[in-house]
């Protein structure tokens, strides 16, 4: 992500799916000043947004066919800079630094071929000489020997050795000059048809295409490999004279990714996609990479969010725009960019103290535990590929993600269906002396079915969240897809879900009850600066400073500069920091568990990490599942590590309020990077000063007061301490076997004090933890140190990634970019008969639900305020087409009202005709506090944005223990996506709008569901 000071750096930007100047208002100057300075900006939006107005070209994209756009401006770049000419700067680049020449094996099916995986050193003879990770070294063919190579680079170089985890053009063996072949047209053994997964509707669902291929004898069977290039040329559909069924031209709409394709699905005119996409790629060629995709929220937030995110990563690296300033991927989606994160992360989750920390991917937690699977209509084997394996065939998206737990590849919370404290007891009386006995045990126990993970039976009573904390978050007003499901299953409150919920039944790995649980939390807190959604909810508010009441830090990934938070005052009346808070309940805490808790051991079930040998835990794409038979249980290889964790809960409170051993004992880390920290505990211990009280704490450095706080993590991390980031870039170095220390030349004695920061802002050092740099000749651009400094990206091969060989990634058709139209929810097919019937009866319009920033508060706070209501309408609104509410006579400002069998909504209309037909916009975070009357449809408090939507998991995101595809906390994992979703929109006459302003009685307190739902 760059700085926003890069977009200026530009010379061509296409813009989608970020409102730059709505919500990013103060950076916006950048773009529109580019303008000035030659560059070209072209927007794709469907309504005539703001950030349209700026722009040198509009393209009203529909709605949800992003990727194809990309596709076919790729399809455009790809032909005439690769094929009909080939530009060398774009022909090197893709060499040095994309999978493009890496080469991939072909597998039979039936008629014809697919591709299969990469091709490893391990399917050499003796490993082609590589003894260390062979199966994570990919192969590539290399013109100069005229033979196959494992070049520099990949995963398997990382971990186990060092000095060759770099892009250097060089053979991983005996560091000789290689030169990558992209293609094997001129120099093939024969052609064969490979079949290609297409999911566009009425277009088939495989594209057949001639590929050149080459002949290799591995394990004694003829086997045909093939590059990534070859591949990928075909996909798009470009004719290299194979005689296959390829685009005659830009005007064959027949054929996939061509620019009449393109206006076919996604209504840009041809001549403007093809324009566009040659104009990007002439730019990038001139310029060396400065053509740039900026996109946000509005890409991000579709089922197949991660093919639009790739259709667009595929352009850029055609064209060599990847980590060149003013070119690239600029993707925000959120400010949140944690810039001290290594110093930040010991803190955060006491690493100093006790490690591994209990971490959860937020969207799989609550898709479980609101009982949202429960509702899934989205069939897994229905958006699976023609080609597909399909091993779990009949599998529902939720029994996937079971799969994913149980091998080790996303966390789950809670582990299993018994105590973790009462695991490791067990275990010890049944022999176990150590972590690795409890491991033992815990597998055995897993094989028996003595212990089983608590997904498994998610619903029963000993695996529902009891004790939740809300903290900085508007969970149930903002940013709980399935509002309405929040309301029923977690918190058993007023609820407006218009269905059942009765396909979960189907599930082959989870067990089923026929009643569904309600009121699963006994406890919620809210810690909060207003009253909002989440706090109406409660059961106990605990005030908290606001920004300017408290000493905290401030990063965001718009600009290079760490801020503080200062207090100007102090807290109003009872409210106090977020760390004085956590540091009363701390000491309350610990008073408590010295009489009830004590000291006791803990296992945490840890996924296989990204950025660290477990994302080597399980080699060739292949899954292997020991329950079904198919491997043993190995803990950290085919199932999570199990690690035990010694809980002394009476000492929480010192352990709280000061730095602990484990940053002497172990160092720190980020990022699969380590290094000692001795040096800085002590300069810590001088500038916090020391715990004086007896005890664990004492003698090590104080976090009593909120600014040592901040001073620690800065004194941490190497993007404010010159030291730490002498010690992080030298352990990198020895991982590539280049020295970068340049990164950081003359900041090595620099130290970035909180009392720096609260005088002036202070731009931050270059750390290993990015991959852009601090400079004052470049922007900050990501990306920038793989390609100039040649350190690998963290992927299988180590180069940006065209192709994914994972077993799942090619059973869901998505080994290589493709386009998928938005995924059809079925919100509008479980409506009760009687709702459907009033509905139809109803002058209605069926429309996607589409749910964008806002202008008028940051996500929802701000929104309720006196002034942001008086400028618009004073409550809920959404925007509709004018033709389309004219014909159901609609107008302007009056009552409206979305249904699905999510949930209701109800609002004012805003009806205009920069709005597109068969869209409902609604703004981002409006909540149902302020003017929100009862829905006619279920007889509650009328809804919120996300009564509508629903979270819905995809497997292609729960892959782990593969390279890039492995788990980190914040960095990977199933997402909430809720734009696919599609509402039925009526209006409601003024006579029959209720603002339930009447005695709430027994009889309606005690239906929580609306009427005719009972379960």
């Amino acid at each position: 992500v760059p700085e926003a000071a890069d977009w200026y750096n530009s010379k061509y930007i296409i813009v989608c799916g970020a409102n730059l100047p709505m919500t990013r208002t103060p950076d916006a100057h950048f773009a529109i000043e580019s303008r000035y300075n030659g560059t070209k900006i072209v927007s794709m939006a469907p309504d005539y947004a703001e950030f349209v107005k700026f722009a040198d070209l509009w393209m009203p994209v529909k709605q949800g066919t992003d990727s194809a756009a990309f596709m076919t401006m790729g399809h455009v770049a790809l032909n005439e800079y690769h094929i009909k000419k080939q530009d060398p700067y774009f022909t090197e680049y893709a060499k040095n630094y994309t999978d493009l020449p890496m080469q991939v094996t072909l597998r039979k099916d039936g008629d014809y071929y697919v591709s299969d995986r990469f091709l490893r050193a391990s399917d050499f003879d003796n490993n082609m000489g590589q003894d260390n990770n062979p199966e994570w070294k990919t192969v590539i063919f290399d013109s100069k020997s005229n033979t196959y190579v494992t070049p520099n680079g990949s995963v398997g170089f990382r971990w186990g050795e060092d000095g060759k985890w770099n892009t250097l053009q060089k053979n991983g063996l005996d560091g000789a000059e290689i030169d990558a072949e992209l293609s094997c047209l001129d120099n093939k053994d024969d052609v064969v048809t490979v079949a290609f997964p297409h999911f566009t509707p009425g277009e088939g669902d495989l594209i057949m295409r001639n590929i050149p291929v080459r002949k290799l004898m591995i394990d004694g069977t003829e086997t045909l490999v093939t590059s990534v290039f070859d591949m990928t040329v075909a996909q798009y559909g470009i004719d290299r004279g194979l005689g296959d069924d390829t685009a005659k031209g830009y005007d064959d709409a027949s054929c996939a990714y061509t620019p009449a394709w393109g206006e076919k699905v996604t209504g840009i005119k041809a001549a403007d996609l093809e324009r566009t996409g040659r104009e990007f790629a002439e730019n990038a060629s001139k310029t060396k990479g400065k053509s740039m995709v900026i996109m946000g929220a509005a890409i991000n937030h579709w089922y197949h969010n991660d093919l639009g995110y790739r259709s667009i990563m595929n352009i850029l690296h055609f064209c060599g725009c990847v980590g060149q300033s003013g070119g690239g991927w600029a993707h925000y989606v959120g400010q949140e960019k944690l810039r001290p994160q290594a110093g930040w992360a010991p803190i955060a989750f006491a690493l100093d103290w006790h490690r591994p920390p209990r971490h959860m991917n937020s969207t799989t937690y609550w898709y479980y535990h609101t009982d949202q699977w429960r509702y899934e209509r989205v069939e897994a084997d229905n958006i699976m590929a023609a080609t597909a394996k399909a091993k779990y065939k009949g599998y529902q998206l939720a029994d996937y993600n079971v799969v994913s737990q149980r091998l080790g590849w996303l966390p789950s919370a809670p582990h299993f269906n018994k105590n973790p404290l009462d695991i490791v007891k067990d275990a010890e009386a049944a022999g176990a002396t150590d972590e690795a006995g409890v491991s033992k045990y815990m597998a055995e126990q897993l094989k028996s079915g003595d212990l089983a993970f608590s997904c498994e039976d998610i619903d029963a009573e000993i695996n529902w969240p009891r004790n939740l904390f809300v903290w900085r978050a508007n969970l149930i007003g903002c940013s709980a897809k399935g509002h309405e499901y929040f309301l029923k299953h977690l918190l058993g409150a007023q609820n407006g879900v218009l269905q059942e919920g009765i396909e979960g039944a189907d599930s082959k790995e989870i067990k089923w009850h026929e009643e569904a649980p309600t009121g699963k939390l006994d406890l919620m807190v809210d810690i909060n600066f207003r009253l909002n959604s989440t706090g109406a909810y409660s059961d106990i508010i605990l005030p908290t400073a606001t920004w300017y009441e408290k000493s905290d830090l401030n990063t965001t990934d718009m600009h290079p500069f760490v801020h503080p938070l200062d207090a100007a005052i102090d807290p109003a009346f009872e409210s106090k920091s977020d760390w004085q808070i956590f540091m009363t309940i701390a000491k309350k805490f610990s008073e408590l568990s010295a009489k009830h808790l004590g000291t006791v051991k803990d296992v945490v079930s840890l996924p296989m990490q990204h950025d660290s040998p477990g994302a080597l835990a399980q080699p060739l794409g292949e899954v292997k599942d020991w329950k079904r038979g198919e491997c043993d249980l190995i803990p950290g290889k085919t199932a999570p590590m199990f690690k035990v964790v010694e809980r002394d809960y009476a000492n929480t409170y010192k352990k709280y309020t000061s730095v602990g051993p484990l940053m002497n004992k172990l160092g720190n880390n980020i990022k699969g990077i380590d290094w000692n920290t001795d040096l800085e505990i002590e300069q810590l211990k001088e500038l916090n000063g020391v715990i004086k009280e007896e005890g664990i704490s004492k003698g090590l450095p104080s976090l009593m007061e909120d600014i040592a706080v901040c001073d620690t993590v800065l004194q941490m991390a190497p993007e404010t301490n010159g030291e730490v980031a002498h010690k992080s870039w030298s352990a990198l170095s020895v991982k590539t076997g280049i020295d970068h220390s340049h990164l950081y030349e003359g900041r090595h004695e620099e130290k970035i004090r909180y009392r720096d920061i609260q005088a002036q802002p202070r731009k931050i050092i270059t750390a290993p933890t990015w991959s852009g740099i601090e400079s004052e000749e470049v922007s900050y651009n990501a990306g920038y140190t793989n390609i100039h400094e040649h350190i690998p990206y963290r992927t299988l091969t180590g180069r940006a990634s065209f192709y994914l060989d994972h077993e799942w990634m090619l059973d869901f058709g998505e080994g290589l970019c493709c386009y998928r139209p938005p995924e059809d929810l079925g919100a509008l097919k479980n409506l009760p008969g009687a709702i459907k019937t009033k509905l139809d009866n109803k002058q209605a319009l069926e429309l996607n639900w589409i749910t964008p920033h806002s202008k008028w508060g940051i996500h929802s706070s701000y929104q309720d305020n006196l002034r942001m209501l008086t400028l618009f309408r004073g409550g809920p609104y959404f925007w509709l087409n004018e033709e389309e509410a004219a014909s159901i006579g609609l107008q302007d400002n009056d009552w409206v009202e979305a249904v699905n069998s999510n949930g209701a909504t109800v609002a004012r209309v805003v009806v205009s005709q920069r709005v597109p037909k068969g869209m409902a916009m609604m703004y981002h975070a409006q909540e149902k506090n302020v003017n929100v009357p009862g829905s006619n449809t279920t007889g509650k408090r009328g809804g919120i944005l996300n009564s509508v939507t629903k979270v819905v998991v995809k497997p292609t995101n729960m892959i782990g223990g593969y390279a890039q595809l492995s788990y980190a906390f914040n960095y990977y994992g199933t997402v909430g996506s809720q734009r696919d979703e599609m509402v039925v929109v009526h209006k409601i006459e003024d006579q029959d709008i209720d603002w339930l302003e009447r005695p709430l009685t027994p009889e309606r307190e005690n239906q929580p569901h609306p009427p005719g739902i009972n379960n």
